[in-house]
């Protein structure tokens, strides 16, 4: 690896072990084996060195736990509840090894308020992830029915936070799979009419 891939690797060793705001230029030096002059030439600035550092271990995180193909997608059960459990658990399951990944992502959003920066840089990656996050959890295909993707992205995206969430205050009674799948069903079966 060179200075620029060293630099990337350190910064989210550093984002993953300090967070954001504690995270300095020395810390990325002492992480990649690098020196100061390099963040500069390579990335600009730190914070632009991290806000690539978060985006790439954000991007891995997805890869690791969704089906991140449509061959993947397509290993998933017909059945839509029994799809959406099983993407779900698989979620739920990836939690511990993620929750360094999940508290960095808090830590970020109590950012953006402040940081246009960092927003600009998340508002592209954001967008694609929904799709994504329709086609690998999903099996959505996004070219065909980009519109839908996009809703279905955005619910999803929007339940992984507040799964996320619960899990991180008390995984005692934070949801399960079947909990949501059961969540959903019951949702579905009062329908729009019912209230």
């Amino acid at each position: 690896m060179g200075h620029r891939e060293d630099l990337l690797e350190g910064a989210k060793q550093c984002l993953l072990e300090k967070g954001y705001a504690r995270t300095t230029a020395r810390d990325i030096v002492a992480a990649s084996g690098t020196n100061l002059a390099s963040i500069g030439y390579h990335y600009g600035s730190k914070e632009a060195l991290l806000n690539q550092a978060f985006l790439t271990l954000t991007e891995e995180w997805g890869n690791a736990v969704g089906p991140a193909t449509r061959e993947g997608a397509a290993l998933l059960p017909a059945d839509p509840y029994e799809r959406f459990e099983t993407v779900w658990g698989r979620f739920i399951d990836s939690f511990e090894m993620s929750r360094k990944v999940w508290k960095l992502q808090l830590e970020v959003v109590t950012r953006l308020e402040h940081d246009e920066a960092l927003r600009e840089a998340i508002k592209g990656p954001q967008e694609e992830g929904r799709l994504g996050v329709a086609e690998a959890f999903l099996g959505m295909d996004q070219e065909a029915d980009p519109e839908r993707a996009r809703v279905a992205g955005t619910l999803t995206q929007a339940l992984m936070a507040g799964v996320m969430i619960q899990w991180m205050t008390d995984p005692e009674t934070a949801p399960s799979a079947g909990d949501l799948t059961e969540g959903l069903r019951v949702l579905m079966e009062r329908g729009p009419a019912a209230g």
